[in-house]
């Protein structure tokens, strides 16, 4: 009893904090009703309409979704963009050459017509939001199914667009939130000239690589600069030599004061994907199930890699970008099960049920709904574990891992499609086409061991019923490998120049066409179509359950789960203490980059200008007061993917930081945001200028800027950036 009543205390103390201001992803339009005290009580100086306004200019217009998978800001008023350096990284990598490799030397336009375009690469604005939740759910019928409630839903949503489009110049989408309890119309604008300007060499942008991904201290200069470009009249075009620089409603001052321990922070951007309302038992299965199986599957295939790459270079060169990728999930996984098991996240999560269930029991004028809803979930979750692994598990073997079962993927829908419908010819002539190049980037032996290695995984993971015949043993799973003619040295090279009949005729007894294109049958006829049945179920739930907590905890405030729309998180500048006998502090300098330098290393190595810039102390306006330059800084900000990219904005709206990672121990935030070890990662915008005044010499970027001082500004001085800048 003691125990529980501990634990419910806890949960208090849990609760508090997560409607405090270091939780939550926000929407914008709501800030006013819902945050604004809360921000100034931390020390912000401004309203919320200075944020959002559709009246006016305000931070909302400075803010954009960058090619749709990262957030950017615009910091000049010429239409310049900063983002990461991670995403900008296809831009960069698709500009370089042997003679002008990007990635390793960095790009900087030194004039307009230097600025490089990027087919395929686009921005958007959002310039409003409306609540239309009266409008989707109107007359929706009580006794639908939850796949005939989404067809309705998605018929009502696409009569209000239409309805809309007539008076509006702007693209229109409806998103759900709250599980599909409310939605919001967003008006959006999208740019599609969109140039490169200026990238630091990867031994900046993407200074510690695998080893500091996810971690504290960091010393990485993510960043990129780009710029949008627009017509005459100011308006989205495609690219032509007439378009001009983008005049934005508002851009981004940046504060070269400096942050302390303490300040106002805000986020500002497009976080991708969150469950923070799930029951227990989802994070439950995700903590013990999940995460582990997919750690195995990718220790597995990394440890294969790793042990040839470090026997033969040639295999390192092929290997380092894929082994980068897989890296990453593999490390954010491991922080995540660290950080909700040493927070308690599920057994906090159930004294939360356990108060919500008592709260219904006791009251009647909650639906009966209310009262089976946890339960019913248990039991649907339940049934859902074992498939939900056997998904995750044929990813990791099909897609993720092997790079010659997802390419071969390819070649089992030509020969089924052939079978089906007579030769495809087109279609062969494209995968031969292709063919060179895909195995002169792989090496046939690695792809053997982490196939062997993976598929040890997926059979000590996955139950017999829930996998195909092929992959019934690892010895026949390895037999189909062996015998295969895409995996004997120089034999793939028949079907370079075979043809569409004979092309058929070694498919057909091709044992690892057969493995590839069984296991595709069997996740299409066994697996996804009970997947889905028993999301379709688990997303109802999710629904009613997610009004029922807004509806029985009326004391606290909830925020919707990101869905790449923008929001707004805020906390402050804070260290941590991670574990018992460490503690963090909130930044790091210069030196602690010339403190990892390992020359000639891929991930550590330092460029030699930036080191003679160090030794000279030449820093410029840059320094912090113990004459270092600042590279990174931490804070309490709720974040996700999506957010890399996103500003970190001061107490008065300008720049201070660029959002690009979170710490190891809390990678967990999507299921469990606790304040004590949740910290994102910001690049310091005194580097972000140090980097590009001092290092590269773009003082035509420097001019552009609108660059203050807030710790040596006056009160009279320190207003709203809404009210100083006009373009």
């Amino acid at each position: 009893m003691y125990k529980r009543i501990i634990l419910l205390f806890v949960l208090a103390i849990s609760i508090f904090t997560s409607s405090s201001a270091k939780e939550g992803m926000w929407i914008p339009l709501l800030l006013n009703q819902m945050n604004e005290g809360e921000m100034q009580a931390l020390g912000m100086k401004m309203t919320a309409e200075d944020i959002y306004s559709v009246n006016r200019g305000s931070l909302k217009d400075a803010i954009v979704h960058f090619g749709g998978f990262c957030t950017g800001e615009i910091i000049s008023n010429q239409g310049l963009v900063l983002t990461n350096h991670h995403c900008g990284y296809g831009a960069i990598q698709s500009h370089s050459t042997i003679e002008h490799n990007y990635l390793k030397d960095g790009f900087w336009a030194r004039e307009l017509n230097d600025e490089l375009p990027n087919e395929d690469l686009f921005v958007t604005f959002s310039k409003s939001i409306t609540d239309v939740t009266d409008r989707v759910l109107a007359e929706l019928p009580t006794d639908l199914s939850e796949k005939d409630r989404d067809i309705w839903i998605k018929s009502r949503i696409k009569a209000i667009i239409e309805e809309e489009k007539m008076n509006s110049a702007y693209d229109l989408v409806i998103k759900p939130f709250y599980s599909g309890n409310q939605y919001f119309m967003f008006a959006t604008e999208t740019f599609n000239d969109v140039r490169m300007v200026g990238a630091p060499p990867s031994s900046i942008g993407k200074f510690g690589a695998d080893t500091d991904n996810w971690m504290w201290p960091r010393h990485t200069g993510d960043f990129s600069l780009f710029r949008i470009y627009a017509d005459e009249n100011n308006q989205p075009a495609a690219y032509s030599e007439t378009n001009r620089p983008y005049t934005p409603l508002h851009s981004l001052p940046i504060d070269v004061g400096g942050v302390k321990s303490g300040d106002f922070t805000m986020i500002f951007g497009f976080p991708g994907r969150t469950e923070e309302y799930v029951p227990s038992r989802a994070v439950e299965h995700i903590v013990k199930e999940a995460n582990p199986m997919q750690i195995a599957f990718r220790e597995a295939s990394l440890s294969a890699m790793d042990k040839a790459m470090r026997a033969d270079e040639g295999v390192k060169i092929k290997y380092a970008s894929r082994y980068a990728s897989l890296s990453n999930s593999y490390k954010k996984w491991i922080g995540m099960n660290g950080g909700l098991t040493a927070t308690g996240a599920v057994d906090l999560k159930r004294a939360y049920e356990e108060d919500f269930t008592r709260r219904v029991s006791i009251n009647r004028r909650y639906p009966a709904t209310y009262k089976t809803i946890l339960p019913a979930f248990e039991a649907v979750h339940g049934e859902f574990e074992p498939v939900n692994l056997a998904r995750k598990a044929f990813y990791e073997v099909a897609y993720y891992n092997s790079q010659l079962l997802r390419y071969l993927r390819s070649w089992s829908m030509w020969y089924n499609a052939s079978v089906d419908g007579g030769i495809q010819e087109p279609e062969l002539k494209q995968l031969q086409a292709g063919i060179q190049g895909f195995f002169s980037s792989i090496d046939l032996e690695v792809e053997r061991n982490v196939f062997e290695s993976v598929v040890e995984v997926y059979v000590k993971n996955v139950s017999p019923e829930n996998r195909p015949e092929s992959m019934a043993s690892i010895e026949a799973a390895l037999s189909a490998w062996d015998r295969s003619i895409f995996t004997e040295s120089g034999a793939w090279e028949k079907m370079a120049s075979t043809s569409g009949k004979s092309a058929l005729k070694l498919l057909k007894k091709d044992p690892l066409i057969s493995l590839v294109s069984g296991m595709h049958a069997f996740a299409g006829e066994r697996i996804n179509p009970k997947y889905s049945a028993y999301r379709d179920q688990l997303d109802s739930l999710n629904r009613i359950y997610m009004q029922a907590q807004m509806d029985v905890f009326k004391e606290l405030k909830f925020y919707p789960d990101a869905n790449s729309t923008l929001r707004v998180s805020y906390g402050q500048v804070d260290g941590f203490n991670p574990r018992d006998a460490v503690t963090y502090d909130y930044t790091t300098t210069l030196s602690g980059v010339m403190e990892k330098y390992v020359p000639g290393d891929y991930e550590f190595d330092v460029d030699s200008k930036l080191i003679a810039l160090y030794e000279a102390r030449d820093f410029g306006p840059y320094a912090n007061e113990q004459g270092n330059v600042p590279v990174c800084f931490i804070g309490s900000n709720h974040t996700s993917g999506g957010n890399s990219g996103s500003p970190a904005i001061n107490a008065y709206g300008d720049l201070i930081g660029l959002n690009f990672d979170r710490v190891w121990e809390g990678t967990m935030s999507d299921y469990h945001f606790d304040s004590s070890i949740c910290r994102n990662i910001m690049v310091d915008a005194r580097f972000v200028l140090f980097i590009v005044d001092k290092y590269a010499g773009m003082q035509r970027l420097i001019d552009e800027m609108q660059i203050v001082n807030r710790a040596e500004e006056d009160s009279q001085q320190s207003v709203p950036p809404s009210e100083k800048i006009t373009n």
